[in-house]
């Protein structure tokens, strides 16, 4: 078996010692005399792989005893309605767009409500994230939402924004379990598992529990009710139960190398790594400013369109895949989840080198 090293945005890379243990219990789960994709999500079995994977991500991220964790579906678009739709009570939010995935969340927002958008870094094509001490959160506002980390654009949120009382919504998917977080911070914080922690068709979110009531917008069904989901515990429909079983598996697997605090020192060191090469490089330049940068999603140009394709066949050739940067952008774009070893930085970084001598 030869495994190539993958830098997709999403669906994305997952440690191979999971995907080894998923294979090991494929036909049969423990002693259940079945795989986890044909037992009842109504059995003790699924059960405990459910419940088990909630106490180790409330393990991993300290999450408070007044938090609920919600395993859903639909993705983040669905949380983009979801959330107004359960939140926006006075029909009001603030939205900081700092990429495209903030800018469609409000976007769909105003279909419930009023936004206003009192941050934004469009100005500069999202190549940086605005000073969020200058923030002024509107008084009428339900809650301030925001995307801590934008996939697309290549920009985390580090310093969190006073949102004066209201509740703050944070999208944290292609930065979930990369580094320590205090969700005491949030009134929300979820994520997409098909970034960092699982395979596509899990949404995870963590709400506190004030913000679960029946005080939503009347025409909120039943199934976009974040009460529906708590008081059931994420089973009140059949949930996608292989899914959820692969991200207990990272959960495991993330306890193992030593939790969030571990895997941010690791983190660090692979983002270090390309940046410092970007940053010496006479041919690629990244395009987000040096505070701004995300550690999951590195973005960068040469500055020639032809020149950027020509990287991206060349790099696909060498088992170097999915590095062409999103539709919207162009160039090129890394992705270093969790899950991506140092190696396979180092390829990248010796391949981009051996590119840009050939082509001095």
């Amino acid at each position: 078996m030869s495994r190539v090293y993958n830098f997709s945005a999403g669906p994305a890379v997952l440690p191979e010692e999971v995907l080894r243990e998923a294979q090991a219990e494929m036909l049969e789960y423990g002693n259940s005399g079945m795989s986890v994709m044909e037992m009842s999500h109504r059995s003790k079995d699924f059960e405990d792989i459910l419940f088990t994977a909630e106490d180790d991500l409330r393990e991993l991220m300290n999450i408070p005893g007044n938090y609920r964790v919600l395993f859903l579906q639909g993705g983040g678009c669905t949380q983009f309605a979801m959330i107004p739709m359960n939140l926006m009570r006075t029909k009001s939010a603030d939205y900081i767009i700092t990429g495209q995935w903030s800018k469609k969340a409000a976007q769909e927002a105003r279909i419930f409500g009023s936004v206003s958008v009192i941050a934004s870094s469009e100005d500069r094509n999202y190549a940086y994230v605005p000073d969020m001490s200058a923030v002024k959160v509107s008084p009428e506002a339900d809650y301030v939402y925001m995307c801590q980390n934008e996939t697309i654009h290549g920009t985390t949120i580090r310093q969190l924004p006073d949102t004066q009382g209201r509740p703050l919504v944070a999208d944290v998917s292609s930065m979930f379990l990369s580094e320590p977080v205090d969700v005491s911070r949030y009134g929300v914080i979820w994520g997409g598992v098909q970034k960092n922690v699982g395979p596509a068709g899990v949404t995870i979110v963590i709400i506190r529990d004030d913000l679960i009531t029946e005080d939503v917008m009347p025409f909120t069904p039943t199934m976009l009710k974040y009460k529906t989901h708590a008081d059931s515990k994420s089973l009140y429909n059949t949930p996608p139960c292989y899914n959820i079983y692969i991200c207990g598996l990272v959960f495991k697997w993330l306890k193992k190398l030593g939790g969030t605090e571990a895997i941010h020192e690791i983190n660090k060191a692979k983002a270090g790594l390309l940046y410092d090469y970007l940053d010496g490089s006479k041919m690629f330049h990244g395009t987000v400013d040096k505070k701004d940068r995300s550690l999951m999603n590195v973005p960068f140009v040469t500055g020639d369109k032809a020149l950027d394709a020509e990287f991206v066949a060349e790099a696909e050739k060498a088992g170097l895949r999915n590095i062409k940067g999103h539709r919207s952008v162009g160039g090129m774009r890394a992705s270093l989840y969790n899950a991506m070893p140092l190696d396979g930085v180092k390829a990248l970084v010796d391949f981009m080198a051996g590119f840009e001598r050939r082509h001095a």
